[in-house]
């Protein structure tokens, strides 16, 4: 089966795909992170000791922030009017890792997949450079796509794939 590439036009030239005469529609994506640290760091986030603050409030509004700019992060990406932007921060204390999951939403004509993505991206570097003076080797891992609605592409979800 031969796929063919969106971004690329006849002349193979990258460009942004026309969505013009693409119905509106309601889309929705979810994305997660995982952030893995040693205990001692783990510790400093969860008991509030950290020297650089909230870490878990600062890097929530890092990702809001970097899905609401996906579009200059990314090449090709439009620019979107996101209606919602969720990033949702846990400790797992079984593993001292963080998992961040972002969820992001609109009624338009192309999908949030990239926003929810760069969310859930931007929230893990974030938290990494506040903890990267305690601890350098902290591991970031399983950035995904959880699920989609929405578009011609219909609903995606990763557990049932």
């Amino acid at each position: 089966m031969s796929a063919s590439f969106s971004h690329i036009n006849q002349r193979g030239d990258a460009h942004m795909v026309d969505v013009s005469e693409k119905q509106s529609t309601l889309r929705e994506a979810r994305a997660e992170s995982i952030v893995l640290m040693n205990a001692e760091t783990f510790n400093l986030i969860i008991e509030g000791k950290h020297h650089k603050g909230d870490v878990f409030a600062t890097a929530r509004i890092a990702g809001i922030q970097a899905a609401k700019r996906t579009w200059d992060l990314i090449p090709l990406c439009h620019p979107l009017l996101l209606s919602k932007i969720e990033v949702n921060i846990e400790p797992i204390f079984e593993n001292h890792s963080i998992r961040i999951e972002s969820i992001c939403r609109l009624t338009g004509q192309t999908g949030v997949e990239m926003e929810a993505l760069v969310a859930a991206s931007v929230a893990a570097l974030t938290i990494y450079d506040m903890c990267k003076a305690n601890q350098k080797d902290m591991i970031i891992n399983q950035v995904r796509l959880l699920n989609k609605i929405g578009g011609k592409s219909g609903e995606y979800n990763a557990i049932t794939q």
